[in-house]
């Protein structure tokens, strides 16, 4: 009978049991919610310490063992922002959380590939909260699981100091980030997906977040991922520790801590309601107005050992397959609606560029002539002049430096795109095609926390291009080649190899099809790649 009891029991060991909202993690139980659409969530789940009191301005630590079971029925709160006001129930400092999807009827060895996605905003902002992966996993036909993450942004996530050099961490939100990837290492099994599975994705800052992820530590190999996916890839300008000491010194004065012998001990007793009354841009030194955003990646030579158009030209990244792409008009929700000379088109690329020389802006005024022959409505003469400008130099021509390089070096796996699906309601406004506007579609509009131009819904002039786009996407994380399970009918997404140099694919409703890069658009992106050193990117 015993040794009958040991086979049964070892029988049981080895049966895959379905995945349930009630899920048993080492520090914690969640329970989740089956939707009865043939995907379980859970949401709020905590990957990482609360990084409050002491542990403000710190790298990520390891979550406390909790006690009884901790529903993950609703979404946790995301993270402070710049300029987002005092600390509710919606947005707090302890905030590193992350939300997954599966379906329903996965188990514990279902090994299902895993979508980690990284939000944008900038790093000053969590603006893509929430997202619901039930939509693209139903395009996937039940077969991936997606992660979506929370992290530290603003002064939480990226102040950098002397003071916090020694006695804390710097670039604690892309920290928050690698941290979730661990978390996904450790207990993805748990929800059905395959730790040797995973796709890496995000827009904007998120997509930033996946280069310098791929560049961290000099291009060391964690295998923590093993594909990327990155909309509107940004460059934004990597300071020193030493150049973004004027953050943290200002910080420090305008909190009253100036007089305190350990600055930094003050700040981690200003009350998160207090330092939100604080947290606000300012110019960087030697411009003329506040950036965009100022709070960002700070190049410490440890997590970012290099500027990040060197770190790829110098072959220091994780060479994974690869598909990443922009939007016509990156730069016109960006760009002062009310540019109306020279003078106001250049003093914002300062801003957000300091380190343009006068002689590398006369030639950006020569490669962005205004067109006199086109006015917007409620706009300024230089606005869409200035928006296109800043929307190749941050996105559109890092994204094409990548996969050239990527050619170079003979890595076929890579997969370029622009996404033009015109919207009437943003045409008319003279916006054009948006900054990570398609994050709408590879969702669906009904999963990204509205926002979504309405012309995406069913019924809408757009609605095609949804699950065109998702079943690209979906092939990508199931495969990691985007044209596997592709939907029937769409075209063959050709890479980017030194073969079929510049091909991108270009999405367009009922129109979508391969494009060369146009020559001047090249021949710009090869002048920014040349002195994107200088201007710190």
């Amino acid at each position: 009978m015993r040794s009958q009891s040991i086979a049964i029991s070892s029988l049981l060991c080895r049966l895959a049991f379905a995945v349930q909202p009630l899920v048993h993690l080492d520090y914690s139980t969640y329970e989740g919610l089956d939707q009865g659409n043939g995907v379980t969530q859970w949401l709020g789940v905590r990957y990482a310490a609360s990084p409050v009191g002491d542990l403000r301005f710190r790298a990520p630590q390891a979550p406390s063992n909790t006690t009884g079971t901790q529903s993950a029925k609703d979404f946790g709160p995301i993270c402070l922002g710049t300029g987002s006001g005092a600390p509710t129930n919606k947005s707090n400092e302890d905030c590193l959380l992350l939300n997954i999807y599966a379906p329903t009827g996965a188990t514990s060895d279902s090994k299902l590939p895993v979508y980690f996605f990284i939000q944008g905003g900038g790093f000053n902002t969590n603006s893509n909260p929430n997202i619901n992966g039930s939509e693209l996993i139903h395009a996937s036909d039940l077969n991936i699981v997606t992660v979506a993450v929370n992290y530290r942004v603003g002064p939480y996530g990226f102040l950098a100091s002397q003071e916090i050099q020694e006695d804390g961490s710097i670039n604690n939100g892309l920290k928050d980030q690698r941290q979730a990837l661990y978390w996904v290492q450790k207990y993805i099994t748990e929800f059905g997906g395959d730790p040797c599975h995973v796709t890496m994705g995000g827009d904007s800052a998120g997509a930033q977040s996946v280069n310098l992820q791929v560049t961290a530590y000099g291009g060391r190999n964690d295998n923590l991922f093993h594909a990327t996916a990155a909309e509107s890839q940004s460059f934004s300008a990597l300071r020193t520790v030493p150049e973004n000491q004027y953050m943290y010194d200002n910080l420090v004065i305008r909190t009253g801590c100036a007089s305190a012998a350990d600055t930094l001990s003050c700040l981690r007793d200003v009350s998160a309601t207090d330092l939100q009354k604080q947290n606000f841009n300012t110019p960087f030194p030697g411009a003329q107005i506040a950036p965009l955003y100022m709070y960002g990646p700070t190049l410490d030579f440890d997590f970012i050992t290099d500027y990040t158009y060197n770190a790829y030209a110098n072959g220091a990244f994780v060479r994974v397959p690869a598909l990443a792409g922009d939007d016509t008009n990156e730069g016109t929700i960006f760009a002062p609606r009310n540019a109306g000379n020279i003078s106001d088109s250049d003093v914002f690329m300062q801003a957000n560029f300091p380190s343009f020389t006068l002689a590398q802006l006369r030639m950006w005024n020569e490669l962005y002539p205004v067109n006199e022959t086109v006015q917007y409505p409620n706009s300024g003469r230089y606005w869409r002049q200035v928006s296109n400008g800043y929307g190749e130099v941050r996105y559109i021509c890092p994204g094409i430096f990548i996969s050239g390089v990527f050619a170079n070096m003979s890595l076929n796996d890579n997969w370029n795109y622009r996404w033009n699906v015109i919207d009437p309601t943003a045409d008319a406004q003279g916006l054009g095609v948006t900054h990570t506007v398609e994050v709408n579609a590879i969702w669906g509009p009904n999963n990204t926390g509205g926002g979504a131009p309405s012309s995406y819904y069913s019924g809408g002039v757009n609605y095609p291009i949804v699950s065109v786009v998702q079943g690209y996407w979906t092939s990508f994380i199931r495969s990691y080649n985007p044209n596997t399970h592709r939907v029937s009918g769409s075209p063959e997404w050709e890479a980017w190899t030194t073969d079929n140099e510049y091909q991108r694919l270009m999405f367009q409703t009922n129109n979508t099809q391969m494009e060369a890069v146009p020559e001047d658009q090249a021949a710009r992106c090869a002048y920014f790649a040349s002195i994107g050193v200088s201007l710190k990117q």
